[in-house]
């Protein structure tokens, strides 16, 4: 385990005053290939040969990671960062993990799935520890707009309220876990409506059945 930790370093509700064109979703991960590409393996950068490395020992046998394996990685790491506080991840919050990386619907994450979902997390703990300023293990409401602005979220005021209602404590102090949670949310949903807006008019039109599959899996 020591390799992971040392790798992670560390509902689009549309209001008229957010544009979509300012948000930042990462990148999807490539289509999956049936087989290795032995070739590709042979360039790659020795960060990525050992996160490879790392990936084979936490997948198992079938090579792949599942929630409840997902959920076990993060929260061992957890426990060698006592800097973040935080609950722990719940089943829930890697299960929404899983599903925005899952390009093939398996339900559980390959090689480069899994390298897309890690590398957000590690860039979102740094987002994370430069804004907690006070250096409590969360961040503060005061601290939060400008933490989301620097992950790629600039929010409105309305829609940065129901944040904080749903994934803050009492006081308006969000911990780690809800915070990479809330950013899974919000990648997932603003790709998805990027993706769903080819026209890139900031609206897009849906049926109830792409709806429903755009809400239950993600």
């Amino acid at each position: 385990m020591f390799l992971a930790s040392k790798i992670i370093g560390g509902i689009i509700d549309v209001v008229s005053n957010v544009d979509p064109a300012k948000f930042g979703p990462s990148e999807p991960p490539p289509a999956r290939r049936p087989q290795v590409n032995v070739h590709a393996q042979q360039n790659e950068s020795e960060e990525e040969r050992q996160f490879r490395k790392v990936f084979l020992q936490l997948a198992g046998d079938d090579m792949e990671v599942s929630a409840n394996e997902l959920m076990n990685i993060l929260n061992k790491i957890l426990t060698k960062h006592q800097d973040l506080k935080s609950d722990g991840f719940s089943i829930e919050s890697c299960r929404s993990m899983v599903a925005i990386m899952d390009t093939d619907s398996s339900g559980k994450l390959g090689f480069q799935e899994f390298k897309y979902l890690w590398n957000n997390i590690k860039k979102w703990q740094s987002v994370y520890k430069t804004y907690d300023a006070d250096r409590s293990g969360t961040i503060g409401a005061d601290e939060l707009p400008a933490a989301f602005r620097a992950a790629g979220f600039p929010l409105s005021d309305q829609l940065f309220q129901m944040i904080i209602r749903r994934y803050s404590d009492e006081s308006g102090n969000m911990d780690f876990d809800n915070y990479i949670g809330c950013l899974v949310r919000l990648d997932a949903m603003c790709r998805a409506f990027k993706t769903l807006d080819k026209g890139n008019t900031g609206m897009v039109k849906v049926n109830i059945k792409e709806w429903l599959q755009l809400m239950m899996y993600s």
